[in-house]
């Protein structure tokens, strides 16, 4: 409980950590922020890390001098780039073993149930949508490897929605993270960041499942 306890906290007063990182470690913080970033993306036990919010505040720290945009943009695509190509070859290498896969402390079944059925309702487009969703976001490339997606085709994803995410959160914060009302409301902003897009989430399974089992229903009736 601890340990959740102080993630919670790491996540809504990120601006504070971050901002102490660098005066303390100066450029060590695009070491630590690749870490991250790479993590989240690229590891699908750790949808937990606070990519977005991490993503701002970055950003913000860019606006008044304590960090260069272009290195941390740059860097921080590299890594939501190699992330996802990480996941995506953890996905092909497991393949559909997943599915038979129970829930676990290492392995959350119910976000990876969620993340295909959004893959299967959308498709590859899932995987640009899920850089701006917690959770989604870590699996998404994970099923587009278990779904055996070509290399070619993911990578193309990968990086538009790589780019996306990174240069317009980072630019967001670069030019509108420190104002402010958006600091003073900078923990609001970041519960938003993260239930909205769950929610997205939520709502996209739940009518996939909804088609899926009507699509089922009606065939077992016309046998």
């Amino acid at each position: 409980m601890d340990i959740i306890a102080a993630l919670f906290d790491f996540i809504l007063h990120v601006d504070k950590y971050l901002e102490v990182f660098v005066q303390a470690y100066g450029v060590w913080v695009y070491a630590l922020l690749f870490l991250i970033v790479f993590v989240e993306t690229g590891v699908v036990v750790m949808p937990f890390l606070p990519g977005d919010s991490l993503l701002f505040v970055a950003g913000a720290l860019c606006g008044v001098g304590l960090m260069h945009y272009g290195a941390t943009v740059m860097l921080l695509l590299t890594a939501a780039v190699l992330g996802n190509q990480s996941n995506y070859t953890i996905g092909r290498y497991f393949g559909p073993r997943v599915f038979g896969w129970d829930n676990s402390r290492w392995f959350n079944k119910n976000a990876f149930d969620q993340a295909h059925a959004f893959y299967e309702k959308y498709g590859g487009i899932t995987l640009i949508a899920a850089r701006f969703m917690p959770f989604l976001r870590t699996f998404a490339p994970f099923v587009a490897g278990v779904a055996q997606m070509t290399r070619r085709r993911f990578t193309w994803f990968d990086v538009t929605g790589g780019a996306l995410w990174v240069g317009g959160i980072v630019t967001a914060g670069y030019f509108f993270g420190n104002i402010a009302w958006v600091k003073q409301h900078l923990d609001k902003i970041i519960w938003t960041m993260i239930l909205v897009p769950g929610l997205v989430v939520l709502w996209g399974a739940w009518q996939a499942r909804r088609k899926t089992t009507r699509a089922a229903a009606c065939h077992g009736a016309s046998q």
